[in-house]
């Protein structure tokens, strides 16, 4: 699982885990999680976000942006900052919304010049839930979905029905895995890893998305046109087919980040440092067209065609901040 695309925050946190083994050996830790504690008695003990962001950060804004991300379809307004509390003079990344637009799931670390081993450690740096409040974003909590007193950094989150999955490196495990959880009685529990069932352990994957039978991933597997590619899988008989690449929306460069709208007609992608989209006809994925740029990447679309997505601050050429923004779709 490699992800070598430079602009996005997630992917520096990810490659540099695979080669941090300050976690990872016992490998007894699927037990009862959180020591019977629920979520909400973790979040109350733990510190907030804004407690970790370094005192000298100033809060980056759409005025003092130097590449403002613009919208390059006459379908969409231009992009602006998610209202509400979810952005910070932190990193937000990686953003997730669910199908009804009320729920927004996201990974957040307070420094993003911090190395991966000082955020496995500051025990804020990870997955964290937004609901929308009148059309704000309320106070988000942390999403735990390791072991309580353990070490984990967990990303690059996906709300599949009543599974998450996402991406993390723990003790336990030399590397990075997918893992899974399940909600019940509206908490994430019973982690366990994914790798078998989506045959993560076969090939190298990045972000992935499942919409129905078939499942969308990025990867630097052999066979692809470039860096990282796009590929689809389908389920049969209970199991993942072999990966077929999506020829049309890959390039000699980086194509990855994919979601799927809601109908399945709708194809989302990260390329050349902005959003794209492939729309399905007859059953075939079309030309790409550039739809959100510059600066702008890993896409998540609510069921109306909103799209949400990373936009990252930079200054002399250093990344200083990333935000989640959305793309609201213009009325018919």
């Amino acid at each position: 699982m490699r992800k070598r695309y430079p602009i996005f925050l997630l992917l520096l946190v990810v490659v540099g885990l695979i080669g941090v083994n300050i976690l990872l050996q016992d490998d007894s830790l699927n037990g009862d999680q959180n020591n019977g504690e629920t979520n909400d008695q973790i979040n109350r003990i733990l510190p907030s976000r804004e407690s970790k962001i370094p005192v000298n950060k100033t809060k980056m804004s759409p005025e003092r942006d130097n590449n403002p991300p613009k919208s390059y379809s006459e379908e969409y307004l231009d992009p602006i900052p998610v209202p509400g509390k979810v952005n910070t003079a932190g990193g937000e990344d990686s953003a997730f919304i669910m199908p009804d637009g009320e729920t927004l799931y996201f990974f957040f670390t307070p420094d993003v010049a911090q190395p991966v081993e000082n955020q496995v450690q500051d025990q804020v740096t990870g997955i964290y839930v937004s609901t929308n409040q009148g059309g704000i974003w309320g106070e988000p909590t942390r999403v735990l979905l390791q072991d309580h007193g353990k070490l984990a950094l967990d990303g690059c989150a996906f709300i599949h029905g009543d599974i998450i999955y996402f991406c993390s490196a723990r003790e336990g495990y030399s590397g990075l895995h997918w893992f899974r959880a399940e909600l019940i009685n509206g908490t994430w529990c019973n982690w366990d890893i994914a790798d078998p069932e989506l045959k993560t352990d076969e090939y190298s994957t990045g972000e992935l998305h499942i919409s129905g039978n078939e499942l969308y991933f990025h990867s630097d597997r052999p066979g692809g046109k470039g860096l990282l590619d796009i590929w689809g899988s389908v389920k049969a008989d209970g199991e993942w087919g072999e990966p077929t690449n999506i020829a049309i929306v890959n390039s000699e460069g980086n194509e990855g980040w994919p979601c799927i709208s809601e109908d399945a007609s709708e194809l989302w992608f990260s390329k050349d440092y902005g959003v794209w989209r492939s729309k399905r006809v007859n059953g075939e994925w079309g030309e790409p067209e550039k739809m959100f740029w510059p600066l702008a990447g890993e896409p998540s679309i609510d069921r109306i065609g909103n799209v949400y997505f990373t936009h990252h601050f930079f200054q002399d050429d250093v990344m200083i901040e990333a935000d989640i923004y959305v793309a609201y779709k213009k009325p018919p």
